[in-house]
C-alpha cells in the first residue's frame, strides 16, 4: 500500500494527461475527528497511542492517526498467512514503523526494503540528493508466503563463473552435458536424482543457474516521463516493475492482492498481469475511471472483468450487533476493565457502571464493543457526547 507521505503537498495530475482530474490532500490538521479516534486508540490500543502521543507536532499526530485507524483494518483484513508492504518515505517511515510494530506486533517485522532509484536531481549543495523510498514488511503471524526472487544477471555467480561452458543459453545445465567430476554439481545432481527417481535424460534440466538472491535494497528505475506506454501522468504513479516483484515475492496464483490507496491502479495491474486476484480502493473517482481505462489498457480492449462499486463496504462479519447496553456487552467489557470507571478509575459493581460510545455515535461512533467502555454514572453525565479528554479535564479541575 501506497498511502499519502505527510509531504506536506498537494497532488493534481497535469491537465491533457491521461490521469486528469486525479488529485488528492497530503497536508494534515488535527481535527475534531482525529481526536475522537484518538480516545478510543487511548482506551483500547495503549501501546499505539503512546506511539501517537510521541509525535511532535500536530500534523504528524493527525497523519499518524490517519494512518493507524486503516493500518488496525488492514491488520483485521490480512490473511493468517498474509504480508503487508507499507510505502513511506525518511519523512515519516521512523514514526510508521513504530505505528507497525504496534499494530502487527515488533515480533512480526520481517523486512525493511529500500527502493533506490536514479534520476535527475541536480547539484544538491547542502546534502545527498534523496533517491530512496521504503517499504516497511510485517506479516500477521509466524508463516507467511515467500518466494525467492533472483536477479536476472547471473553472470557474477560462482556457479557462472564455475561452470560456464557447460551452459545452455548462458543458464542451464542438462543431462547430456553435465560436469560430474565437480563435486558442487554432483549434490545438485543427487537433489534431481532422489526427486525423479531417476537417470536424468539427454535434454532434461537439470540444474538452472540464477542470478544472486535479491535482497533488501531493489535498485529499480521509476517511470520514464517519456514512456507513453507506462506513464499516465498521475503525480505519484510508481512503476509496474517495483510492484510486479513485491507480489511475486509475497502471494502465489490465485491469491488475492488488496491495495487500499490503488491510485493509478499499478498495484492491480501488477497483480492482474501474474494471475492474482485483487481489490482496490481510492477516494478519488477519477482514479476509479482512470483504474478501468488502464487496465483495458493493458490486458486488451475486450477486458471488462471489472467490479466498480462507489458506495461504502459495510463489515458482514459481526453478524447483527446486540444494543450497545446489552448484558453480554457489559460483563465483556466489566472483565477488560476489571470492575472500574474508564474515566475517574474507581471499582465499582456492574450495576453501577454505564455503557459508554466512546466516539459518540452524533459523530460517526457504533455500538462496536471497540467503540464502548464503562462509566460510573457521575463520569457519564459529565462526558456526555464529548471527547474522554474533555473528561480527564473536568476530573482533574474537581
Amino acid at each position: 500500500m501506497t498511502p499519502p507521505f505527510n509531504s506536506n503537498a498537494n497532488y493534481a495530475a497535469p491537465i491533457g494527461s491521461e490521469a486528469a482530474g486525479a488529485e488528492f490532500k497530503d497536508t494534515w490538521t488535527l481535527s475534531d475527528l482525529d481526536t475522537e479516534w484518538i480516545n478510543l486508540i487511548a482506551s483500547k490500543h495503549p501501546a499505539l497511542y503512546r506511539v501517537l502521543l510521541a509525535a511532535i507536532t500536530d500534523n504528524d499526530k493527525s497523519y499518524l492517526v490517519y494512518m493507524a485507524v486503516r493500518l488496525m483494518e488492514m491488520h483485521r483484513v490480512l490473511k493468517s498467512t498474509g504480508t503487508i508492504y507499507l510505502h513511506c518515505d525518511p519523512t515519516m517511515s521512523h514514526y510508521l514503523k513504530l505505528v507497525m510494530d504496534a499494530v502487527f506486533g515488533r515480533d512480526n517485522f520481517v523486512n525493511e526494503v529500500i527502493w533506490h532509484y536514479k534520476s535527475f536531481h541536480g547539484q544538491t549543495r547542502r546534502y545527498f540528493a534523496k533517491k530512496h523510498d521504503t517499504f516497511l514488511m510485517y506479516s500477521k503471524s509466524d508463516t507467511w508466503t515467500f518466494n525467492r526472487l533472483y536477479e536476472d544477471d547471473n553472470t557474477q555467480t560462482v556457479d557462472f563463473k564455475r561452470w560456464r561452458k557447460y551452459l545452455v543459453d548462458g543458464r542451464y545445465i542438462l543431462g547430456r552435458n553435465m560436469p560430474v567430476q565437480d563435486s558442487r554439481f554432483v549434490r545438485y545432481l543427487k537433489a534431481w536424482r532422489k526427486k525423479y527417481g531417476r537417470e536424468p535424460g539427454n535434454d532434461d534440466v537439470v540444474y538452472e543457474v540464477k542470478g544472486q538472491s535479491l535482497d533488501t535494497v531493489w535498485d529499480l528505475k521509476p517511470v520514464d516521463p517519456k514512456d507513453k506506454k507506462e506513464k499516465v501522468g498521475y503525480p505519484t504513479q510508481k512503476p509496474l516493475a517495483l510492484y510486479q516483484r513485491i507480489i511475486a515475492a509475497s502471494s502465489n496464483k490465485g491469491d488475492i492482492v488488496f491495495d487500499p490507496f490503488c491510485g493509478c491502479a499499478t498495484t492491480l495491474v501488477a497483480a492482474d498481469r501474474l494471475d492474482r486476484q485483487w481489490a482496490g480502493i481510492d477516494v478519488s473517482s477519477t482514479a476509479a475511471t482512470l483504474i478501468l481505462r488502464r487496465l483495458r489498457h493493458d490486458r486488451g480492449p475486450l477486458y471488462d472483468d471489472v467490479i466498480h462499486l462507489t458506495d461504502i463496504p459495510q463489515r458482514n462479519d459481526l453478524g447483527k450487533l446486540p444494543p450497545a447496553n446489552s448484558p453480554a456487552n457489559k460483563k465483556l467489557l466489566y472483565g477488560e476493565q476489571a470492575g472500574n470507571c474508564e474515566g475517574c478509575g474507581q471499582h465499582f459493581q456492574v450495576q453501577n457502571l454505564e455503557v459508554d460510545h466512546i466516539i459518540a455515535k452524533s459523530k460517526g461512533g457504533t455500538d462496536h464493543i471497540e467503540n464502548l467502555q464503562l462509566l460510573c454514572g457521575s463520569c457519564n453525565r459529565i462526558k456526555g457526547n464529548r471527547g474522554m479528554e474533555y473528561l480527564q479535564v473536568k476530573l482533574q479541575l474537581t
